[in-house]
C-alpha cells in the first residue's frame, strides 16, 4: 500500500463546470508543441466533445503526438468504434479500456490530460456536454452539471504524466516481462519535504499497489478532521469504514456535511438513503442536491484539506475502478473550493433525522433491499472485500 507524496510550489487553478474547463482544455491542445496525454472515461458525441476532438486533431496536424484513452463502457461500444476511426484518421492515437470485459471488470473512470508535461488537469469532468445528461437517455439537464476539475503546473505534473503514460503503456502489446519491469521500477510514493503552497499530491486508486489509497486518504482527514468536513458526491454507497469515520467525526463534534447527488439514478439514491439514519442520528448534516446533475466529487476538510477528482464514495470507486484524485493543502485553494460547495448546499435540500424517520414503511424497505442487493453484488465484485 503506497502512501501520498506531496510537492510544493504547484499553482492549481480551480474549474467549475465545463464552462470553465473545456476553454481551458481546448486552449492548451492549441498550444501544444509536443504531446498531449488524455485520459477520460467518457468521450461522448455532442458539440462540446466535437469542439476537443477537433482541438485534438489540430495538434496531430500540427506533429504534436496526441494520444487518448477512453473507457469503453463509459464512452460506450458503438461510439468507441466511431471515435476510434476519427481519431486515426486525424492522426491521434487511441487505446480502449478493457473492451469485452477481458481484463476483468474494472473500469478506468478517471479524467486526466496533460500537455507538454508542463501542464495537467485533472478532476471529475468527461469529455461531454454539461447540459446533457450522462445516463442513457441523453436528456438534457435544468442547468449545468455541477462538477470540477482544476488545472495544474508545477512539480506535481511530472507523476500526473507518469502516470497517464504508465495506463497508456499498460493498454499496448507488452509482454510479460515488460509489464514486470515497469511495475517494479514505478517510482515509490512517499511523503517529500513540501513546505511552499501549493502543497498537492496525487491520489490514485487501481488494482495494483493502489488500491485503497483513495478511501484512506479520506479516512485519514476525517480522522484527523477538528472543526469542518464538507464533502460532494454524486453516488453514495461507501463501506463500513468510510461511513463510520464520517459518523465519529461529527460525534466528536466535528460539523460535517454531506452534499450528495439525487435523482439520476432511482436504486443509487435508495442505497444512500439507508444509510442516512445512522448518519444523521451521529450529527451528519446530509443535503440532497436537486437543481441539476451533481457530478462534483470533492471535499474540504478544517481549513487546509481539499481534495478534487473522479472518484465516488462508491463500492465501484473505491473497490473496483481506476480512479485519481488531488489532495491540496492549500487555504486559499481550500476556501475557494468551500466557497463553491457552501453554494451548493444552500440550493440543495436539507434531510431532517424527524422527517426521515417519519418515511413511509414501504420506502424504507425498497431502501433495505436495495441496501442488500448491493451489497450482495459488491461483495461477489470485490471477492469479499467491499465491507
Amino acid at each position: 500500500m503506497r502512501s501520498v507524496t506531496f510537492t510544493g510550489s504547484n499553482q492549481i487553478t480551480l474549474l467549475h463546470c465545463g464552462a470553465e474547463f473545456f476553454p481551458e482544455l481546448e486552449a492548451a491542445c492549441d498550444a501544444a508543441i509536443s504531446e498531449i496525454y488524455l485520459e477520460t472515461y467518457i468521450f461522448a458525441a455532442d458539440k462540446t466533445s466535437e469542439r476537443i476532438l477537433a482541438a485534438l486533431a489540430r495538434a496531430a496536424a500540427r506533429g504534436v503526438r496526441v494520444y487518448v484513452i477512453t473507457d469503453w463502457i463509459g464512452t460506450g461500444r458503438v461510439q468507441s468504434k466511431l471515435l476510434h476511426n476519427i481519431l486515426s484518421a486525424n492522426g491521434v492515437r487511441h487505446r480502449s479500456f478493457n473492451p469485452w470485459f477481458r481484463r476483468g471488470v474494472a473500469r478506468t473512470h478517471r479524467k486526466i490530460c496533460v500537455v507538454d508535461r508542463k501542464l495537467a488537469f485533472l478532476g471529475g469532468l468527461n469529455i461531454n456536454d454539461d447540459l446533457i445528461s450522462d445516463d442513457d437517455s441523453a436528456d438534457p439537464l435544468p442547468a449545468p452539471r455541477w462538477d470540477f476539475a482544476i488545472g495544474i503546473t508545477g512539480p506535481l505534473v511530472a507523476a500526473i504524466h507518469r502516470e497517464v503514460t504508465m495506463q497508456w503503456a499498460r493498454l499496448g502489446t507488452l509482454d510479460l516481462k515488460s509489464r514486470w519491469d515497469r511495475f517494479r521500477h514505478a517510482r515509490g510514493v512517499h511523503i517529500e519535504a513540501a513546505n511552499k503552497p501549493a502543497i498537492a499530491g496525487l491520489v490514485v486508486r487501481d488494482n495494483l499497489r493502489n488500491r485503497r489509497t483513495i478511501q484512506r486518504a479520506y479516512l485519514y482527514a476525517l480522522g484527523h478532521a477538528r472543526k469542518s468536513a464538507l464533502l460532494a458526491n454524486p453516488y453514495f454507497a461507501p463501506g463500513r469504514k468510510m461511513r463510520d469515520a464520517l459518523a465519529s467525526a461529527a460525534e466528536r463534534g466535528v460539523d460535517v456535511t454531506l452534499l450528495l447527488g439525487v435523482g439520476q439514478f432511482r436504486i443509487q439514491d435508495a442505497v444512500a438513503r439507508s444509510y442516512y439514519p445512522k448518519l444523521l442520528r451521529s450529527g451528519v448534516k446530509i443535503v440532497e442536491y436537486r437543481k441539476t446533475q451533481l457530478h462534483g466529487k470533492v471535499a474540504v476538510v478544517d481549513d487546509d484539506w481539499a481534495t478534487v477528482g473522479s472518484s465516488n464514495y462508491d463500492g465501484f470507486s473505491l473497490f473496483v475502478n481506476q480512479e485519481a484524485n488531488v489532495v491540496v493543502k492549500d487555504a486559499r485553494f481550500a476556501r475557494a473550493l468551500r466557497q463553491h460547495i457552501r453554494h451548493g448546499v444552500a440550493e440543495g435540500v436539507v434531510i431532517g433525522y424527524e422527517e426521515f424517520a417519519n418515511t413511509a414503511w414501504y420506502r424504507r424497505a425498497w431502501y433495505a433491499l436495495a441496501f442488500y442487493i448491493y451489497r450482495g453484488l459488491m461483495r461477489v465484485i470485490t471477492l469479499g472485500k467491499y465491507t
